[in-house]
């Protein structure tokens, strides 16, 4: 690799099964805020030239672990150690100056800026007292060429797509030297194709002699990757091993002490009348088109397709998200004409975004306020504040939310409990019809568990479930009707037997294979 990719770094020779002596050593981490024990006895040693996976369910402790790692915030107890010398006062500048670069979930990006100007946020070059922007520039396109992305610097950053700009959080994270990368959910956003580049980028990585802490919930892109697995529960180590020969029913087993077959609940499959029906609906921007579907009280009806297939924009219409050009919808046997979210949740209809951060959740707010938001149009003058708190406390009892304090920020929970809070708006007001866009993404095992019962629970109760996923065996184990989706348009309607790998796959690609 050219020094314009990773910044210059000059790996040392030793691999990951060469005896090399460790890069980063962790040991008895601990970690508190306030009275919420996060990290108790968390361990991890990382060697050069090694894929190192951080496994566990939400709220296991590996947000507080690779952050600590950042120095985005310094442990409570135990030791860091980098290149064999002891870190404290760790700092996110001197991580960086360290060559220690992460790539979090959750985006640092300015939409306003540019992408050169992200890159070279808080490490502008200058010239002669001046911005030197020829360079800048230079560096940035040659960074994303050698990375094989095919992004102009001077886009500005909030016109991109959210792959692209994990792309550019990427390429952000390789611009200074790097010895210590950290990965923490990459390829939630990305495309197959995408995803498949990343892969190979993180094996070059790995031969030139950089360790890589990856932090995931997708089993098969673990074994594919990791040279080596740690294991977090309760905040502590349960055990580091050796990834070779491990299988995925193994990693859920570590995980979550429960066998894989035991994840996907048996959906009662008792369907009713039609409570959405789309006719022919079609799309301004022609992402959607020509879409018929209905989706029965007491069943789920998934939606299934490659990334940009279109299937998101269908669910996004009927909340009056996308702007339509032609078809019709229908609530309930009426005729509905999407006006926004409002008239949505009048109507019956709660949607939950794939993108919880940008679209569904008010981080620096409580738990309480954002799962109540949705029914306060049904509250009559001031809300009735000790009537709020003891209804959310018990629809939050009822998701299970871990630790139960509904007046915590939501910004401070890991990916499974934000994604409770948004589940619980569903529940806080009459709901009919519910729209759901990638519900696990980013979440755990365990997590997942969790969301597929409270799925059985809805379609128990007699509502209408679309479930919208890019999970493959999700949308095959929970779906009792599956439309594919192919290029914006229905490629194929399943049911019962129908509903196979086989038949799905056939359809993604049925042109392409042409």
């Amino acid at each position: 690799m050219t020094d314009s990719h990773n910044g210059g770094f000059s790996p040392g020779p030793a691999g990951p099964g060469d005896g090399a002596p460790p890069l980063l050593m962790l040991s008895g981490i601990g970690k508190r805020f306030g009275g919420v024990r996060a990290l108790g006895d968390a361990s991890l040693t990382l060697t050069a030239g090694s894929v190192h996976v951080l496994l566990g369910e939400n709220g296991a402790g590996k947000s507080t672990l690779i952050n600590i790692i950042a120095g985005t915030f310094g442990p409570d107890a135990g030791s860091y150690c980098l290149d064999g010398q002891a870190v404290r006062g760790l700092t996110p500048h001197r991580a960086r100056q360290a060559g220690i670069s992460a790539v979090f979930q959750e985006f640092s990006l300015a939409p306003n800026l540019t992408v050169e100007e992200n890159l070279f946020l808080g490490r502008e070059r200058h010239r002669l007292g001046v911005l030197d922007r020829r360079a800048m520039r230079a560096r940035a396109q040659a960074v994303l060429d050698d990375l094989g992305f095919d992004i102009s610097p001077r886009q500005r950053t909030g016109d991109l797509s959210r792959a692209h700009q994990q792309m550019v959080e990427i390429a952000k994270a390789l611009m200074d030297p790097v010895k210590v990368l950290i990965l923490d959910e990459p390829t939630a956003s990305l495309t197959e194709a995408e995803t498949e580049r990343l892969f190979a980028l993180v094996d070059r990585l790995r031969a030139e002699g950089v360790g890589i802490i990856y932090v995931s919930h997708r089993l098969r892109e673990i074994i594919r990757l990791a040279d080596r697995i740690t294991v977090l529960r309760d905040g502590c180590t349960i055990t580091s091993i050796d990834a070779a020969g491990v299988t995925e029913d193994g990693l859920v087993e570590l995980m979550t002490g429960r066998r894989m077959d035991a994840l996907y609940p048996q959906i009662p499959h008792d369907p009713g009348a039609a409570l959405l029906e789309l006719s022919g609906l079609t799309l301004a921007n022609r992402t959607v088109e020509d879409v018929s579907l209905i989706a029965r009280a007491g069943e789920i009806t998934g939606i299934a397709g490659l990334v940009g297939c279109g299937k998101s924009e269908v669910i996004r219409a009927v909340y009056g998200l996308e702007t339509l050009n032609g078809g019709e919808i229908r609530l309930k046997g009426q005729p509905y004409r999407p006006s926004g979210p409002a008239r949505a949740l009048a109507a019956g209809v709660c949607y939950f975004p794939s993108d919880r951060v940008a679209e569904g959740l008010a981080l620096g707010r409580p738990i309480r306020e954002n799962a109540s938001m949705a029914a306060l149009d049904r509250q009559k003058g001031v809300v009735r504040r000790g009537q709020e708190r003891s209804f959310i406390k018990a629809t939050m009892d009822r998701l299970r939310l871990r630790p139960a304090n509904i007046e915590r920020a939501v910004g401070t929970l890991s990916g499974g409990n934000r994604q409770k809070v948004m589940l619980a708006r569903g529940l806080t007001r009459p709901t009919q019809v519910f729209l759901f866009d990638e519900p696990t993404v980013g979440i755990d095992v365990g997590a997942k568990a969790e969301v597929y019962d409270f799925l059985r629970d809805l379609v128990r109760d007699g509502a209408a479930v679309v479930l919208v996923s890019s999970d493959l065996p999700e949308v095959l184990h929970l779906s009792n009707r599956l439309y594919v989706m192919h290029r914006g348009h229905i490629a194929a309607e399943l049911t019962g037997a129908d509903i196979t790998e086989a038949q799905v796959l056939a359809c993604f690609f049925q042109e392409d294979a042409a």
